[in-house]
């Protein structure tokens, strides 16, 4: 029995939990901690909550409504409510619909208030009243790549795209997509 080895043996030796009220109450703690930086990375990565000011989105919005948004980056379609930035105005974001997006032809009868999109007249039963209001940008016009047509839904008291101090909005100024709406007057969802 010549080739016989030694085995040592080692012991690893752990803390006991600690028990009682105070390690509960850091366990509390810890969680806690833990679900505020989840919820915060979620607003500032994922959601927004935007409140909505002027009349320009009358009767889908109004003045003081408090909507959440998408803040990850998407590509605009059609009937989107979506949150935009204003290069010429930096402190003030805008609420609009998407009306036309990238090679689109919009074109807009203010006689009789109908808006057609590749001469297709639309439907649109959001919309306060039908659009008789023009600014300077004459009709039809194509949506170029990489921008959005936007207008509000109350047509004659918004501005829009149908003005050259709005225009064709690049999607790079969109900020978000509108899909919840948070009521002013009860707080609640």
């Amino acid at each position: 029995m010549k080739n016989k080895r030694k085995i040592d043996v080692y012991y690893s030796v752990f803390p006991q939990e600690a028990h009682g009220p105070l390690a509960a109450v850091y366990e509390i703690l810890d969680s806690f901690k833990s679900s505020v930086v989840i919820i915060f990375i979620i607003f500032l990565l994922i959601i927004r909550v935007v409140g909505v000011v002027g009349e320009s989105m009358v009767p889908t919005l109004n003045d003081g409504d408090r909507i959440v948004i998408t803040s990850r980056p998407y590509n605009p379609e059609r009937g989107d409510i979506v949150i935009l930035a204003q290069p010429w105005e930096r402190d003030n974001s805008l609420v609009k619909r998407v009306i036309g997006v990238a090679g689109d032809t919009v074109d807009i009868d203010f006689v009789n208030g109908y808006v057609y999109i590749n001469g297709e007249k639309q439907t649109e039963d959001y919309i306060r009243e039908a659009t008789h209001r023009s600014y300077d940008i004459e009709f039809p016009v194509t949506v170029p790549e990489g921008c959005i047509f936007v207008m509000g839904d109350n047509r004659n008291e918004s501005l829009d795209s149908r003005s050259s101090r709005v225009g064709f909005i690049d999607k790079n100024y969109v900020l978000g997509k509108a899909f919840f709406r948070l009521h002013p007057e009860t707080k609640k969802l």
